[in-house]
């Protein structure tokens, strides 16, 4: 079923462009058909606005679907150009944040080498005192029962 847009009045075109459902008879930015507006105006707008201005009119209606098509190529062209510089930057990004994690890494795993240390040493520090009085306590335990 053909939609509103069949008709190819400078209505209709506007039509297209308000809302109505495009099809590929209406020249709407959305099909790669490109159709100029042919319109006949009614005779009144001729007589109100006169031959030159209507012409006019009709002349401006068919260069801006001109230029609409080329606005679209713009735009896609600068979509292409827009899609490259994300990736690039997007590329940039990962490559900064794979530097930023690996020294995270390094920093965290030479932190994590001092804290073994630190606390080796705490460990013996604490740890062979109380080995050294337990054996002395057993030594005196042992020289006690030996006495008696």
């Amino acid at each position: 079923m053909l939609g509103p847009c069949v008709n190819r009045t400078p209505a209709a075109m506007i039509g297209c462009s308000l809302g109505h459902q495009p099809t590929t008879h209406c020249g709407s930015p959305f099909t790669d058909q490109d159709v100029p507006v042919t319109a006949k105006l009614s005779r009144k707008l001729y007589e109100t606005f006169g031959d030159e201005d209507t012409n006019e009119l009709v002349d401006l209606l068919n260069s801006v679907h001109t230029y609409r098509g080329d606005l679209r190529e713009l735009n896609e062209a600068n979509f292409v150009r827009f899609e490259a510089k994300l990736e690039q930057r997007l590329a940039e990004l990962r490559r900064d944040l794979s530097i930023e994690i690996s020294h995270a890494q390094q920093a965290t795993l030479s932190e994590l080498s001092h804290a073994q240390q630190v606390t080796l040493k705490w460990l013996f520090t604490f740890w062979v005192p109380t080995a050294v009085g337990i054996i002395g306590t057993a030594i005196a335990v042992g020289a006690l029962l030996l006495r008696s």
